[in-house]
C-alpha cells in the first residue's frame, strides 16, 4: 500500500486486502511511502503508519523501517530513478517540456470552469520544435515534464471490476509527470517503482480506476510488463456518506485509545465489504487470510456501521480471554488500569494479584466490551475494598450478625464452584432463616458491606465475581469494625 497521511479506517482496509492478498499466495506485503508531494506531506505521519500496521497485526514484509532488496522505500530518496526515467521518455519522444507558467495554466482553468467545462491542459508545449525548446532552455525558463497521452488506448481486466478502459486522450490534458521541483507525480513515480520493486499485484482505492489507462499507457512507453490491478470499492458510512476524518473519528490512533482490539477493527471491516463466501462475525486474521477469495470482492460501496464495533470488540475480547497466551497481557494491562484509576484509593495488593485478576477477568468474559468496562464505577467494589462500619449495617438490620453468620456459613459450604443460579436459590432460603429482615434489607445490607454501595450489579454477582475468601473477608471485617 501506498501512503501519504495518517492511516485511517480507509487505508487500513487497502492495507489489509493487501496483505491477506498476499499471504493468502505466499507473496511479500510492501509498505512504500508516497511523499512525492511535498505540500502535503505530514511529519511522523510514515513512522505512525508503520506503528498502526504492527498494531493491527498486518505488518509489511518489507518498508523504510524494515528496508528490503528493493529499497529506498521512500519515494522522497528515490528522485534520481524518475529523473532518469522521464529522460528516457523524452528521448523517445513519449514526453515533452512544458514551460507554461502557473498564471497561464490558471487562466486556462478559469476560463474552463466559466464556460462549464472540465479544466484541461490544452497541451500547447507538445508542439514546440526542438529549436523553440532550445531557445527557451537557453533563457532559464522553468519547465515540467508532460507525457503525451495517445488515444487508442487497450482495454485491462481489472481484478475486482473486470474489463475497463478509459480513453484519457479524450477528457484530460498531457499530465505532468516530473514537477519543476525534480519530484515525481503519483503517476510517474508508482509506474516506475512498481516496475523496479518487481510488483506483480497492485490493490488500491477505485478512485485510481480510471487513471490505470494512463498508467498502462506509461508501461507501454517504457515497454514494461505492468502488473495486475484491483480496485477496492469505496469505504463508506452506514447512510452512504464518506467516512468523517473531521475529528480524527476513523482515525487508528483513537480506536487504539479508546481500548479497541485490532481484531475487532480488521473483522468489522472485512464483514461489511466482500472478499469472503459467508458474513462471520468474529473471525481470526488466520481464518480471514484462509477465507479470502479476490474474485469474490464486489464493486458495492462497502457501508461501515461504527455502532457495532462494541460489539465486534466484546467477541474478540472473548476470545482474548479464553487463550492462555493473550490473557496474560490483559491481566498485566487490567493491572495497570486498576493502579491508574484506583491508585489513589489505597488498593490492597492482595486485589491485584495476578490470579483474583484473573478470576474476574474469566467471569465477566463476554460480558463487556472493553477492559476498561472493569474499572468504571460499576466495579470499583472489585478493586477498593469498602470501609462500612457496623453501625451503619445495623441501620438496615438489627439481625447484622445473624445475617453475617449466614452467609459465612454458606461460603465456606459453596467454597468449591460459586454459580450465579446456586447462589440466588441460597440467598432466597437464608433470608427465610432470618425472623423478621425482609430479602431486599438482607440484599441492601450485603451490598454495603461488600461494596459500600447503594447501587451496582446484583450482590449474586458481587460474591461471584469476588470469590468466597474475598467475601467472607469484608464480611467478617465489616463485623468487627
Amino acid at each position: 500500500p501506498v501512503v501519504t497521511g495518517f492511516l485511517h479506517l480507509g487505508g487500513l482496509r487497502t492495507a489489509l486486502y493487501n496483505y491477506l492478498f498476499a499471504k493468502k499466495h505466499q507473496g511479500t506485503f510492501i509498505l512504500r511511502v508516497e511523499d512525492t508531494d511535498q505540500n502535503r506531506v505530514v511529519p511522523g505521519a510514515a513512522e505512525g503508519i508503520e506503528d498502526m500496521l504492527d498494531w493491527a497485526g498486518i505488518p509489511p514484509d518489507e518498508s523504510p523501517r524494515r528496508g528490503g532488496s528493493f529499497g529506498p522505500y521512500q519515494q522522497s530518496h528515490r528522485l534520481d530513478l524518475y529523473r532518469r526515467a522521464s529522460n528516457v521518455l523524452l528521448e523517445r519522444g513519449t514526453a515533452y517540456r512544458c514551460f507554461c507558467t502557473p498564471q497561464r495554466l490558471e487562466l486556462l482553468k478559469k476560463e474552463a470552469l466559466r464556460s462549464q467545462q472540465t479544466p484541461r491542459y490544452d497541451n500547447r508545449c507538445r508542439h514546440l520544435t526542438p529549436t523553440e525548446v532550445a531557445e527557451k532552455l537557453s533563457q532559464g525558463l522553468d519547465w515540467v515534464v508532460r507525457f503525451r497521452l495517445e488515444k487508442g488506448v487497450e482495454p485491462f481486466r481489472d481484478l475486482v471490476y473486470g474489463w475497463n478502459k478509459h480513453e484519457v486522450a479524450d477528457v484530460e490534458g498531457d499530465p505532468v509527470i516530473l514537477k519543476g521541483d525534480g519530484f515525481p507525480t503519483y503517476h510517474l513515480a508508482n509506474v516506475v517503482d512498481d516496475h523496479y520493486m518487481g510488483i506483480s499485484h497492485v490493490l488500491r482505492g477505485t478512485e485510481w480506476l480510471t487513471s490505470t489507462s494512463k498508467h498502462l499507457l506509461l508501461y507501454k512507453a517504457f515497454g514494461w510488463d505492468p502488473p495486475q490491478f484491483g480496485h477496492l470499492p469505496l469505504l463508506l458510512n452506514k447512510d452512504g456518506g464518506k467516512l468523517s476524518k473531521r475529528q480524527g473519528d476513523i482515525f487508528l490512533e483513537r480506536f487504539a485509545r479508546d481500548g479497541y482490539l485490532p481484531e475487532a477493527l480488521l473483522d468489522i471491516i472485512t464483514n461489511c465489504g466482500s472478499g469472503f463466501t459467508e458474513k462471520q462475525m468474529g473471525r481470526t486474521l488466520e481464518e480471514l487470510i484462509s477465507q479470502f477469495e479476490i474474485d469474490r470482492i464486489t464493486t458495492h460501496s462497502a457501508l461501515l456501521d461504527l455502532e457495532k464495533l462494541p460489539e465486534f470488540n466484546r467477541i474478540h475480547l472473548t476470545h482474548h480471554i479464553e487463550n492462555e497466551e493473550l490473557r496474560q497481557k490483559l491481566i498485566r494491562e487490567l493491572q495497570l488500569l486498576v493502579e491508574d484509576v484506583y491508585g489513589g484509593q489505597q488498593v490492597d495488593q492482595e486485589v491485584i494479584e495476578k490470579e483474583y485478576v484473573e478470576r474476574v477477568l474469566l467471569l465477566r468474559k463476554g460480558h463487556i466490551s472493553f477492559l476498561k468496562n472493569l474499572v468504571s464505577s460499576d466495579y470499583s467494589y472489585l478493586w477498593v475494598r469498602p470501609s462500612v462500619s457496623r453501625e451503619q449495617l445495623q441501620t438496615i438490620s438489627a439481625e447484622v450478625d445473624d445475617i453475617g453468620r449466614l452467609v459465612l456459613g454458606l461460603m465456606t459450604r459453596q467454597a468449591a464452584v460459586l454459580t450465579m443460579e446456586e447462589l440466588n436459590k441460597d440467598l432466597r432460603s437464608l433470608q427465610k432463616q432470618t425472623k423478621e429482615t425482609k430479602y431486599s434489607s438482607v440484599m441492601q445490607l450485603l451490598r454495603l458491606a461488600l461494596s459500600g454501595q447503594q447501587h451496582g450489579p446484583s450482590v449474586a454477582e458481587m460474591m461471584v465475581t469476588l470469590g468466597p475468601k474475598e467475601v467472607c473477608g469484608r464480611i467478617q471485617k465489616a463485623l468487627s469494625s
